[in-house]
Formats: C-alpha cells, sequence, structure tokens
C-alpha cells in the first residue's frame, strides 16, 4: 500500500505562482510513474502532467503546457508541480497519484493505482 499526500496549495492571483509537492510513502517510489491530475467543480478529473520513474521523460496536458513544471526527486520521495503564470480556469483540486507503469507515461486516471486526497489551488481574477 502506497500513501500521497499533497501540500502546498492555496489562494493566489492570476499570473501568480504556487509549487505543489506530494510525499509518498513506501520503499519503491522510484518505480512508480508519477502524475498530476486536478478536478474543477462540476468536472470530471483531468491529467495536468506526469514524470516517468527516472524524471527523465515528462509529459503536460496541451491547458499547462508552458506554464507548469512537474518534477521529483526519489532520494527523498517527493513530486513536486511548479505553476505559472496561473489562470483563474485552473482552479481546482489538485490530486498527486501514482502509476506502477514502467513504460512510458500514461494520462488516463484509469492507469494510476493510488491516489492522494488532494489539495485546493484557487486563482482569482
Amino acid at each position: 500500500q502506497v500513501q500521497l499526500v499533497e501540500s502546498g496549495g492555496g489562494l493566489v492571483q492570476a499570473g501568480g505562482s504556487l509549487r505543489l509537492s506530494c510525499a509518498a510513502s513506501g520503499r519503491t517510489f522510484s518505480s512508480y510513474t508519477m502524475g498530476w491530475f486536478r478536478q474543477a467543480p462540476g468536472k470530471e478529473r483531468e491529467f495536468v502532467a506526469a514524470i516517468s520513474t527516472s524524471g527523465w521523460s515528462t509529459y503536460y496536458a496541451d491547458s499547462v503546457k508552458g506554464r507548469f513544471i512537474i518534477s521529483r526527486d526519489n532520494a527523498k520521495n517527493t513530486v513536486s508541480l511548479s505553476m505559472n503564470s496561473l489562470k483563474p480556469e485552473d482552479t481546482a483540486v489538485y490530486y498527486c497519484a501514482a502509476d506502477r507503469w514502467t513504460g512510458r507515461v500514461r494520462v488516463g486516471r484509469e492507469s494510476y493505482d493510488y491516489w492522494g486526497q488532494g489539495t485546493q489551488v484557487t486563482v482569482s481574477s
């Protein structure tokens, strides 16, 4: 069993920046693809970004490409999401997720095996 805990959410103005962190338990963190998803009110949870086990490969949703950066520190069992140039449409609960798949990063919710409880990000106009 893997536990994921997100932190770093909050209220920011449009154009601002925020960094989310995800702390993972367990001994096999480095074997997981890690991803970030978000869910806005009334909408389905959507893919935001993912990073391979090594950290060499990343994938981003078109809506955040060029603004968000996902990174990981396997020695510390953490994954981060640096969010820049935030827009009101980025407002959502952000979730950290782990995928046991060891190949290329995947973007589907069904591909991820473990989930955190989420952290709220609110971007004001």
